[in-house]
């Protein structure tokens, strides 16, 4: 037997989905063409992705360097399904206080955004990455049927 592709999420699937994760993982490409790959949190609005990260990360200092990046979105267990996002990334070094808070609200009241983003700014300054997707992969195990029976022989379903 043969393992096959997982089906993929549909546009509205992926576009709902997208809304309601909490945390990506950017990948960038290191100097030495190793990749760095650390969880961020963002925002997804009108097909592109806002990410806030300290101006000083690495994240930073490899986008500028080379803006190709993938982000990677996925849910474990129990559903296994995500998105694998590749595209540019653009940095913006302007301050943008009212849109951080406003995406911020993701996670948090409006409240706690104000609070977070206050206390943030005391720690670094925080610039955003804005990652517009060239092409997007999907999956969902969800939909595989194969898999599922699999996940019952080895008892985890």
């Amino acid at each position: 037997m043969a393992y096959t592709q997982a089906p993929h999420l549909t546009d509205k699937e992926i576009d709902d989905f997208l809304k309601k994760a909490p945390t990506a993982r950017i990948c960038s490409i290191n100097e030495e063409g190793t990749i760095h790959a650390v969880p961020v949190w963002f925002k997804y609005e009108n097909r592109q992705f806002i990410i806030w990260t300290p101006e000083k990360s690495r994240k930073i200092r490899n986008i500028v360097r080379n803006n190709n990046v993938t982000l990677s979105i996925d849910e474990g267990s129990p559903s296994t399904r995500g998105v694998i996002v590749y595209g540019k990334a653009e940095v913006d070094y302007r301050e943008w206080n009212t849109e951080a808070i406003n995406k911020l609200e993701k996670y948090m009241s409006r409240e706690e955004a104000e609070k977070a983003w206050q206390i943030m700014n005391e720690w670094a300054k925080w610039v955003k990455i804005t990652v517009n997707p060239e092409r997007m992969a999907s999956f969902d195990y969800d939909k595989d049927d194969k898999w599922q029976e699999l996940l019952t022989k080895m008892g985890w379903k």
